[in-house]
């Protein structure tokens, strides 16, 4: 992981020399590296810090998608599936002043909250309205990346539940805001079939996130 610093906290439009409006609250250099971040990596900005990170590996992949495509019901429904979420690989989120620049695994809006304009042609390539729900996918390069900094970003966002899904030891763990802080709700392991918050309405098999 690849980090240049920056204050942490910075008032509007200290850093009137940014190279992009979107980000008057960073350090040039930092909205520079940021914009002009490779392909080959995963971008993000937190804390006024720029984090390069390679592309998930396949096992964190496979895991990701198989657990989108569970939750499709909630997404796309048909016949008797619950509906009533926008679900999103990998979106490009832009979260508060600085803003924090932030892309979860998964993320997850009630439709009524997600941005109407959000899936043309001609808006904006990030969205600045939190989700409801963000699963991140561990990996030894990120989980105290995705168990730090990233949870305290969506915990000061309201983002009400997170996911962590492990592939490596085969494990869900769920946290849901209270009182201003994520609370442990439970975890599960191996190929149990589990019902979790926010998306209980249907049985998950986590061996289908494993498995090829």
């Amino acid at each position: 992981m690849m980090l240049i610093s920056a204050p942490m906290v910075a008032a509007p439009g200290l850093y009137s020399s940014s190279p992009d409006p979107r980000f008057p609250n960073l350090r040039p250099e930092v909205v520079a590296g940021y914009l002009g971040a490779p392909a080959t990596v995963v971008a993000e900005v937190i804390d006024g810090e720029l984090s390069l990170m390679p592309r998930p590996r396949p096992q964190h992949a496979h895991a990701a998608s198989r657990l989108m495509r569970r939750l499709g019901g909630f997404h796309d429904p048909t016949g008797d599936e619950p509906g009533g979420w926008v679900i999103l690989g990998e979106p490009e989120l832009h979260l508060g002043a600085s803003p924090d620049v932030v892309v979860p695994d998964l993320a997850g809006w009630h439709r009524e909250r997600f941005p109407a304009n959000a899936l043309d042609e001609d808006a904006p390539g990030a969205i600045a309205v939190a989700p409801d729900w963000c699963c991140e996918v561990l990996s030894a390069r990120t989980e105290a990346y995705d168990r730090g900094a990233k949870m305290r970003i969506y915990r000061r966002e309201k983002v009400v539940h997170v996911w962590l899904v492990d592939p490596a030891l085969r494990t869900l763990e769920v946290f849901r805001v209270e009182n201003k802080r994520y609370v442990f709700l439970d975890a599960w392991e191996g190929e149990t079939i589990v019902r979790a918050e926010p998306f209980d309405a249907v049985e998950i098999p986590l061996a289908a996130l494993w498995a090829l």
